[in-house]
């Protein structure tokens, strides 16, 4: 089964990320214009490399999909935050047909993990998810679904408005959605987080969302 990691500048999270893959798993690490080497260190670890030149994360996500060959496809981040171990309960509800999309729902497991600001931001989009319908208390950052049938929603957003289209999007199409607990923890050391890492990164992506909502 592949794991799409969508990369930029996360060398320093890599080996400990792709260590921590199950047994029959295999990475996709897609690089998004990494200046550090996280190619390299990839490969290095074993995983396929895939290079997207078009900046942003839905553009990296949608590529690595692309170049999964598994009839199931996992997204997590590259950063540290999240533990791929915490794949098989996602995976085991699409695989069993409870789910057609499993997501994470983060849960904080240290103090100063996820920052106000972009607690705040998540909390207000997955509120104004709810009003449509959709289950979720979170746009996190880790999700399982059939291939072929996620890259059939045709998402468009190439940025950080890609995981709300997605929801949307399935939503729309009767999907099934299912919603994990899932620990998160303060990212690997030497990288930085595009989003939560500072007000302007999450107002970017609230930007971007929202854009997608209207």
């Amino acid at each position: 089964m592949d794991v799409v990691f969508p990369c930029l500048d996360e060398a320093a999270a890599l080996p400990a990320v792709l260590a921590a893959l199950p047994s029959g798993y295999r990475a996709i690490v897609v690089d998004n214009g990494s200046s550090d080497g996280s190619p390299q260190v990839a490969r290095a670890h074993g995983a396929k490399v895939v290079h997207e030149p078009r900046p942003g994360y839905g553009a990296a996500v949608h590529a690595g999909v692309v170049a999964s060959r598994s009839p199931i496809v996992c997204v997590l981040d590259a950063d540290g935050s999240l533990d791929a171990g915490e794949l098989s309960k996602l995976v085991e509800a699409v695989v069993s047909g409870r789910a057609d999309l499993a997501v994470g729902r983060r849960v904080p497991a240290e103090r100063g993990a996820w920052p106000w600001h972009a607690r705040v931001g998540n909390a207000v989009l997955a509120a104004l998810l709810r009003r449509k319908g959709l289950p979720v208390r979170d746009i996190g950052p880790i999700r399982v679904a059939h291939r072929d049938a996620l890259l059939a929603l045709n998402v468009r957003d190439r940025r950080f408005g890609y995981p709300l289209e997605l929801l949307l999007r399935a939503g729309a199409a009767n999907w099934r959605i299912a919603e994990f607990d899932v620990a998160y923890r303060p990212r690997t050391a030497g990288t930085r987080s595009k989003v939560s890492g500072s007000v302007k990164g999450t107002l970017r992506a609230v930007r971007d969302m929202a854009g997608v909502l209207r």
